[in-house]
Formats: C-alpha cells, structure tokens, sequence
C-alpha cells in the first residue's frame, strides 16, 4: 500500500526541489498568479515588496516555488541579514555598489547650455559614468549643424542632442531639422529653459509664471516669484531642490533616457 505524506500528497506526485533564490535589492522576478514583475526593493519576515518599471508596488508572501526568475520557477529567501532596501541612483535605476566608471565612448551628448548639463549630471551621472557617456554643453544651438558635422558622429560615435524648447515651427526646430546625419539624434523638451523642466511642485509653488515676450524669460521669472534678480542664484536654488528624477517633468525624462539609449545601444535615428 502506498504512504502518503502528512498534507496527503501521494509520494509519487511530490514536486521536483527548486532553487532557493535570496531575494537580493533589484533583483527581478514574477509573481506567476498575478502576472506581476519587478525588481526587490523590500523582504522581510514572510513578505517581499516587488516594484515594476512604472513605480507600482506589491507586496506577496515569501511562499516556497513563488517566484519566477527567467522563466524559471525559484523560491525566494530572505537574506540573513535581514531587510533588504536597494540604493537607487537619482534616474532610479537601482545602483551597482563598487561599478566603476566606464572609459569615455567615443559617442556624445550635448545639451544647450551649462544648466542643462548640471541637471542632466545630477539626476543620470551615475548611470553616465557606468555607461561611459560624456555630456558636454555648447551655450546655444544655431550653429548646431556645423557642430555637427565637425564632430563627425559615424556608427561607433553617435552623437545625442537635447534641445530646449523644440516645439514644431520655432526656430528650434528649423536648426534642428537641418541635422540629417543618420549618426545623430536631435531630441527635445516644449519647455522655454531648463528650469521649466523641474516641478513647479518641488519648488513650493503653484506654477511657473508667464513671462511677457520680449522679457528674458529668467529675469521674468524671478520678477514674478519675488527672488532677487540674480539667475545664477536662483538657479543653484531650485538645482538644490531637485533630488531625483521624480523631480521632473515626462517630456525631458524621456528624452534623455532616448539619448542615453541611442549614444549606448542604437536606436533610430532622426528628429524627434
């Protein structure tokens, strides 16, 4: 007569032994009963915390064959040291602890002007050094194709633009367009500068204020807002306030993830 076990499974039907996984910061899995997947950002007693590529959290059990890794049922265990809480970089890509930077690319990215290099070095100069991907600013874009065409870019040298305020009929756009080499990517933001980028929210006010044209657009601002005239000033202040990229308005994040991607992998090439 054949046994069976304490919880009545027949010996014979018994599931195969799976790989027992620590459920390490960022590691990637499936949840196979909901279909949900994310990277590890939480484990403790009995649970882990999963956050997919949209920002979404959920919290499942830690139940043995739980979890798929590559396609392959595992079983997740909590490290013995306890909670796990991943260190992200300012982008929110989860931070490789010891990486070091990579030799510089022979690939570029270049942006207007020096406060779009700071902010662009602020939230992705983690990921940049990894990637090995130098950011350089060139103070204005209306000589941008002859910039172009001295760099040269060619396929193992691509070269990514960030352009402000590329909205379609402005002169932005019109300069942009004249770039035709298919080694290099123009991409933009519809904001008038850099600074329009950055939250309203994170600043503690409402909105950004409209400025007469005709007024330099900076100046203008600080008028409206009451800070003192000085935009370097200003400026230092509201980089200070910019933490990560949840700082930051979709139209420029995805824009230089594209130039990211593009200068690093490929992609399509053209204006967008």
């Amino acid at each position: 007569m054949r046994q069976y076990s304490p919880d009545l499974t027949p010996p014979w039907k018994k599931p195969k032994p799976v790989p027992e996984v620590l459920a390490e910061p960022g590691l990637v899995v499936e949840e196979p009963g909901t279909g949900f997947c994310g990277a590890v950002i939480r484990c403790e007693a009995g649970t882990v915390t999963l956050e997919d590529r949209f920002g979404k959290h959920r919290v499942f059990p830690l139940e043995p064959r739980g979890f798929l890794l590559e396609g392959r049922v595992v079983t997740l265990v909590r490290p013995a040291s306890g909670p796990v809480r991943p260190t992200r970089t300012a982008s929110g890509s989860v931070a490789v602890p010891g990486a070091r930077a990579r030799v510089a690319r022979a690939g570029r990215i270049y942006v207007e002007g020096r406060h779009d290099a700071e902010l662009v070095e602020k939230v992705w100069g983690d990921d940049l050094r990894i990637e090995g991907v130098v950011v350089e600013y060139l103070e204005g874009i209306d000589d941008l194709p002859s910039i172009v065409g001295a760099f040269a870019p060619g396929p193992d040298a691509r070269l990514g633009v960030l352009v402000d305020h590329l909205v379609l009929g402005t002169k932005e756009w019109r300069i942009a367009e004249a770039v035709t080499s298919d080694h290099a990517l123009v991409v933009g933001h519809p904001y008038i500068d850099i600074w329009q980028a950055v939250k309203p929210s994170s600043l503690g006010i409402a909105e950004w204020p409209r400025v007469p044209h005709g007024q330099n657009w900076k100046t203008g601002v600080c008028r409206a807002l009451g800070w003192p005239e000085n935009t370097g000033a200003a400026w230092q202040g509201i980089l200070g306030r910019v933490r990560s990229y949840k700082d930051l308005e979709p139209e420029l994040l995805g824009r230089v993830e594209e130039l990211i991607d593009f200068v690093t992998a490929g992609g399509d090439v053209g204006l967008r």
